[in-house]
């Protein structure tokens, strides 16, 4: 508990608030042709990840103070859930370049808020779970709309899937849960995930392209969560 009484997870309930009003204003444009079925998926969507990422903070959190980095990881994770209303209609060209825009907008905070935890001192294995979590939502979110739109098929669709499908293994086969060392080639080939599902998204690569961008994606997923899974299994 704060000296104000506040404890990190309350205040980060309480971002979440003025962060739904945002998804409010963007939904809509998201889903032009259906923006109340839009605003329902987008916002639920925000209000679970703030709901997640509360009871994270709040099983284990070493600071008494929330810090930029988190507020900065919430804000992405706001604007990666309003993508998600682009999944209730047949995103057009002007959808596709509003969701490739925030996408956008996404990665580069992404480069953001692992600069302010250093800086502030606030590192926290709650801070980088949530980074990951939230980068692995915008994955799974632009390999939809890109399979929804057309835009990419079945390779594409995959892009969205190892960190979940790596989820699923962890619950089967324990060992897998285990800590990962911090690894700048992961963080690489995260970006490459992200980099080609934006390409693939936008409404300038075609079909072609699209499948050449997310074999190259897959290879190096194959790669890092391969080079894990070896280091975690020794």
């Amino acid at each position: 508990m704060t000296a104000a009484g506040v404890t990190p997870a309350m205040r980060l309930g309480l971002t979440g608030l003025p962060l739904s009003v945002a998804v409010l204003l963007l939904a809509p444009h998201l889903a032009p042709e259906r923006p109340a079925a839009g605003l329902a998926v987008a916002l639920t969507l925000q209000l679970a990840v703030t709901g997640l990422a509360v009871a994270g903070l709040s099983r284990g959190y070493p600071y008494d103070r929330l810090g930029p980095a988190n507020l900065v990881t919430q804000g992405r994770a706001a604007l990666t859930a309003s993508l998600s209303a682009a999944l209730v209609v047949m995103p057009d060209a002007a959808v596709l370049w509003a969701v490739t825009s925030i996408a956008v907008l996404c990665l580069f905070l992404d480069g953001v808020d692992g600069q302010l935890a250093r800086r502030s001192g606030l590192v926290s294995r709650f801070g980088a779970r949530f980074d990951m979590e939230t980068d692995s939502l915008l994955a799974l979110l632009l390999a939809l709309v890109a399979f929804r739109s057309g835009s990419g098929g079945v390779l594409v669709l995959a892009l969205g899937l190892p960190r979940y499908g790596f989820w699923v293994l962890g619950r089967i086969y324990p060992r897998l849960s285990g800590p990962l060392p911090e690894r700048m080639g992961r963080k690489l080939v995260c970006v490459i995930q992200i980099v080609a599902l934006l390409l693939i998204v936008s409404p300038l690569t075609g079909p072609a392209s699209s499948d050449m961008l997310a074999l190259f994606a897959l290879a190096c997923l194959a790669w890092s969560f391969g080079r894990d899974i070896l280091f975690l299994c020794r």
